[in-house]
């Protein structure tokens, strides 16, 4: 049966040297995440993410993953979330999903999507997942 988790988060995005010239010419922006969440998750996660923006205003991409550390629901444990997003002219577009297997601890087996807004230049999320019965 589907659950649902929600609450806000906090996120530092600090952008990170390029790898090689490349990427630099090529617009391909690194960032790393450090995040701390609150609600029916508590904990933190930390990740990284790449993205390019394009000539065309309000028109970028970017991919990211992150692993979470923490409880969910008063179940402790891991998970990775992985990250797709585009913009299209100021339209987004974002899919965050678990990573299969990804799970540890007591949300072992975890699986789902997160959706994640922004209002009033605070975060929310709203977490649907799968978790098999604790043990």
């Amino acid at each position: 049966m589907m659950k649902h988790a929600r609450g806000t988060f906090e996120v530092k995005v600090i952008p990170q040297k390029a790898d090689n010239k490349e990427a630099e010419r090529a617009n391909v922006g690194r960032w790393s995440l450090d995040k701390v969440f609150h609600g029916d998750i508590e904990g933190i996660s930390a990740g990284e993410m790449l993205a390019v923006g394009t000539e065309v205003k309000g028109s970028a991409g970017y991919v990211a993953m992150e692993r979470v550390n923490g409880a969910l629901i008063g179940r402790s444990g891991t998970f990775a979330l992985q990250h797709q997003g585009t913009m299209t002219r100021g339209e987004q577009s974002m899919s965050v999903t678990v990573v299969p297997d990804s799970g540890t601890g007591e949300l072992m087996g975890i699986a789902g999507s997160m959706t994640i807004t922004m209002e009033g230049g605070k975060h929310f999320y709203e977490f649907a997942y799968t978790l098999p019965e604790a043990r």
